[in-house]
């Protein structure tokens, strides 16, 4: 199932609900026949955002998000001179570009670092998970350092809203979507900054709780019922539009216009040959399976290339969860035990076979140019091992990787300490990292939208391109 918000009680209340449930009874959706099951609908709303700017060469985005924090020293930016406790236990190795080393246990990653740029000196210089991967997501700092985060109302929209809200798809009935589900770094604490924020609910990404790796794979609601055709679909539509523009005549609301679009999206789905295509990972040869890894997060990868080439315009890759993760050992970047083995054995060889063939995939297919690919965590490791093995919360310097949709590939932006904990040279933070993404995919970074009461906000604030990407 999805995640889901408060139920909502009234129809005037309807866009401010994330309840399926309710918005399907309201709805009349049930009346086409029509499940969403696991879909979570962003709709495309009357009073559309706009924003300026026709410079980026990016059609299309993929966020790969690194839950949990991924250690600079095993990934990004090795410290082979620093001391024992520091370095780890892992050697640098060369990569496609002559002085740039990446750690050893990238080895496929490293033989694309001509079409990748590496920033050394993103900061935060908060440990939180969920503040600093809020900042992450959103480009926005929230003014509280606390575990506690403000409701949906007050958030700001994540990268992924922003995107799917000013720069809509035009092939496919989704802008932006979420794989393979909402992460949520213990059970108790939902991680914020993935959805619409104070834009409301219409701007939420579909968000599919899903395992691609699963056999027989298929997600639900994208898959008419055995009893109904196109044609009837089709034909309950507009016996259903029929009734929606009686009640709109009558009740002017907000909620119903919203309730109507979403109809008419629900439709686009189902109808959508493409959409349903792009799901079905069976197309795929074996070796090309092979290839990405036959784990959640590369099969994630494999299905957010098809949904790209579908016309959807960002995906975000969420690092999965698996069952009992939750427990010490589990995959998430989270290592605080044991570093070591958990990035040798698990994180870093199904990032380096997802990375890499998602990289060499896109170019492959001539899409890499117009696609933008980030691969990013809410913060890094600290550069000392604690007592465990582990590597704890570091918001202070980690990196992150961008590569395609007009990016410089072969060169390194910034630079940390010879212990990587600090920036050196070039620090970047996260607004800094929403502004060039902004740029990239055609938007302009200093450009404002409106909230649902009309007040216009900024994008982000402070942010400067990366002008060395472009």
């Amino acid at each position: 199932m999805i995640a889901a918000g408060p139920a909502a009680p009234t129809m005037l209340s309807l866009r401010e609900s994330g309840s399926r449930r309710e918005w399907l009874r309201v709805g009349g959706l049930g009346a086409l026949g029509i499940s969403l099951g696991n879909l979570h609908p962003a709709l495309a709303a009357s009073d559309k955002p706009t924003g300026g700017g026709t410079f980026g060469k990016a059609k299309h985005c993929i966020i790969l998000y690194l839950a949990g924090g991924p250690p600079q020293h095993e990934t990004f930016d090795p410290k082979p001179d620093a001391p024992r406790e520091v370095r780890g236990q892992f050697n640098p190795v060369s990569t496609s570009v002559p002085g740039i080393q990446f750690c050893e246990l990238l080895p496929r990653t490293a033989r694309l670092a001509h079409r990748m740029a590496v920033v050394r000196s993103m900061f935060t210089d908060v440990n939180s998970h969920s503040t600093s991967g809020y900042w992450m997501l959103t480009g926005m700092k929230h003014p509280s350092a606390a575990e506690s985060l403000p409701p949906s109302s007050d958030d700001w929209p994540s990268l992924a809203a922003v995107v799917g809200a000013l720069r809509p798809s035009e092939r496919s009935p989704f802008s932006s979507v979420a794989l393979p589900e909402l992460i949520h770094n213990n059970p108790n604490i939902t991680w914020p900054g993935q959805d619409g924020g104070f834009m409301g609910h219409t701007w939420h990404p579909f968000v599919f709780k899903c395992n691609p790796a699963a056999e027989r794979f298929e997600i639900e609601g994208l898959k008419l019922p055995p009893e109904l055709s196109i044609l009837r679909v089709n034909e309950r539509a507009g016996l259903l539009q029929q009734l929606d523009e009686h009640f709109l005549r009558t009740s002017q609301t907000e909620a119903m216009a919203a309730l109507s679009r979403m109809q008419q999206r629900a439709v686009d789905v189902v109808q959508s040959t493409a959409t349903r295509a792009a799901f079905d990972l069976d197309r795929e040869p074996a070796a090309a399976r092979d290839r990405y890894g036959r784990h959640k997060f590369g099969q994630s990868c494999l299905l957010a290339r098809r949904l790209i080439e579908a016309g959807v315009r960002l995906v975000q890759v969420n690092w999965p969860r698996e069952p009992g993760d939750t427990d010490v050992g589990n995959p998430l970047w989270d290592t605080h035990q044991k570093n070591a083995a958990r990035v040798r054995d698990v994180l870093c060889p199904q990032f380096d076979s997802a990375y890499a063939a998602l990289l060499t995939d896109l170019h492959e297919r001539g899409l890499l140019d117009e696609t933008l690919v980030v691969a990013m965590g809410e913060f890094g490791r600290t550069p000392k091992h604690n007592g465990s093995g582990g590597r704890d919360h570091w918001g202070h310097c980690f990196s992150v990787a961008l590569a395609g949709g007009g990016v410089r590939g072969g060169q390194v932006i910034g630079a940390s300490d010879r212990h990587g904990g600090y920036p050196a040279d070039r620090p970047q933070r996260p607004q800094d990292l929403a502004a060039t993404v902004f740029h990239l995919v055609g938007i302009d970074p200093h450009g404002f939208f409106p909230d649902r009461s009309g007040r216009l906000r900024p994008l982000q604030e402070g942010g400067d391109v990366m002008r060395e990407l472009a």
